[in-house]
């Protein structure tokens, strides 16, 4: 049915995202085609009932005109049949207004004794029942006909030849009977299918009317307000819906307020450089003495360093937790070389303080879909932190492994710093958090970046005691199979 299609297109256009449909249509067709599609079922059910219902009385009267029939076959003083049939009767027996009636009397010799020859021969050869009455369709002069028949035995161990009594009726008052039954059944039906649509259409109206109550509930809210929906206000049904969608706004309040504490501490940050970078400035404009000139530059350049450090950071994690980047399709990644190329970008300021810096991989090449940006950026962190933290003449070591299964990368970087206390190893990838002592300059957002980003390619971030007990080991486990739907384009 063309309505069936066009709404069957419309719902799956719908669940793919490139159009809409209603839910309120999508029941009412659900209820009414099954209807549609019964009501012919129940329009030949009901004919075939009423033809049966039509059919007994006058078979009834069929058979007992048969019977009467019978009743009237004489056998003569030799043993010839004959039948004592006065005309009054053969009138009666045609006495109908409607239908034409047709009788027949034959002879166990086949020869007709009695009646009309239109009646068509009774197929077959086989045995009948004495005086037991048998009802047949046929056909007389191209109308339709009922045929009783009843065969009349003249011994009970006769060899099977009988005399056959046959009444053929036509079938007008038969079908005008059934047509009556018919129209008396169906004639109600086109009443009452309308009024049940119309009933259908009502209790839909009425059943799905709490969804548009919930519906203007959530269009007066002010955009601010994501506080939960009483699920109690809501009919069962759609309770899961209305909970997940509390779930939703949770989750929502909770990024926000993140932002919040996120612009906060920002602010904050920025505002200790940005001070110190204005406070130099001032004295290098007062000052006549050169050296003296030269010495408030040279700070004012160190504090434009320490904010250009912490903007590109923040600017960072930013990029990681944009939503822009989170759908631009990965691609396939040799770990081992972004790791030796991160690295390579710190050997200036490795060697400077003299700290011995290398790369410990697994002789083979790793790859794995990711964002080469967003990694590139992880690793150059962790290994900036290393070189930052380290003392001179110290040790930094970045590893790349495959994990046991091969479904995993395990990136770490090893140093032999001052090391971090248990109790902060996690509250380290904190936004922020810096450890209490550190005479070290940051911003406490390097490992907050390199978790951020190693979530968003399904990994996770952790740091751990080394082997020997010096220094810190920050590890990076990250999944090589198939990237977070989000990433790719749909």
């Amino acid at each position: 049915m063309p309505w069936r299609r066009r709404r069957a297109r419309a719902r799956a256009e719908g669940e793919s995202g490139r159009g809409s449909y209603s839910l309120f249509g999508e029941i009412l067709d659900w209820m009414l085609a099954p209807l549609l599609f019964l009501w012919p079922i129940s329009i030949i059910a009901t004919y075939d009932v009423a033809s049966r219902i039509a059919n007994q009385p006058y078979d009834n009267a069929l058979s007992e005109q048969v019977l009467a029939l019978s009743h009237l076959l004489r056998s003569d003083a030799d043993g010839r049949l004959r039948v004592d049939l006065p005309q009054s009767t053969s009138r009666l027996l045609r006495a109908d207004a409607e239908d034409t009636v047709y009788y027949q009397i034959v002879s166990p010799d086949h020869s007709l004794l009695a009646g009309d020859t239109e009646i068509p021969a009774l197929d077959g050869s086989g045995r009948l029942p004495s005086r037991e009455v048998f009802f047949r369709d046929g056909e007389i002069g191209g109308e339709d006909v009922r045929i009783a028949y009843m065969a009349v035995h003249d011994q009970p161990d006769s060899d099977g030849s009988f005399t056959l009594i046959q009444v053929a009726e036509t079938r007008h008052k038969r079908n005008s009977l059934s047509a009556r039954i018919v129209s008396g059944v169906l004639l109600p039906q086109f009443a009452i299918i309308p009024l049940a649509v119309l009933l259908v259409w009502f209790g839909l109206s009425r059943g799905i009317a709490p969804l548009g109550r919930l519906q203007g509930l959530i269009r007066s809210r002010s955009p601010g307000d994501l506080s939960p929906v009483d699920p109690g206000t809501v009919p069962e049904e759609v309770r899961p819906l209305v909970n997940a969608f509390n779930d939703m706004m949770a989750r929502l309040e909770d990024n926000l307020q993140a932002q919040r504490r996120f612009i906060a501490d920002a602010a904050h940050q920025m505002r200790t450089p940005l001070a110190g970078l204005k406070m130099q400035t001032e004295l290098a404009l007062t000052e006549t003495d050169p050296e003296q000139v030269r010495m408030s530059l040279s700070r004012a350049l160190t504090g434009a360093e320490r904010a250009t450090r912490l903007i590109n950071q923040l600017l960072s994690l930013a990029r990681a937790e944009a939503s822009s980047d989170k759908v631009h399709a990965f691609e396939i990644i040799d770990i081992d070389e972004l790791v030796r190329t991160a690295v390579a970008e710190h050997v200036p300021g490795a060697l400077a303080k003299s700290i011995d810096i290398g790369v410990d991989s697994a002789g083979q090449r790793l790859t794995m879909p990711g964002s080469p940006v967003l990694l590139h950026e992880m690793v150059s962190n962790l290994v900036d932190n290393a070189v930052k933290y380290t003392p001179e003449g110290g040790h930094v070591t970045a590893s790349v492994r495959a994990s046991d299964d091969g479904q995993q990368v395990v990136i770490g970087v090893l140093d032999d710093g001052p090391g971090v206390p248990a109790e902060d190893q996690d509250r380290v990838f904190e936004r922020f958090y810096r450890v209490l002592g550190s005479s070290v300059a940051g911003s406490g957002l390097g490992l907050a970046i390199v978790r951020e980003i190693a979530a968003l390619h399904g990994g996770t971030a952790f740091m751990e005691a080394p082997a020997d007990g010096r220094g810190t080991c920050v590890r990076v486990i990250l999944q090589r199979g198939k990237p977070p739907s989000f990433y790719t384009h749909g």
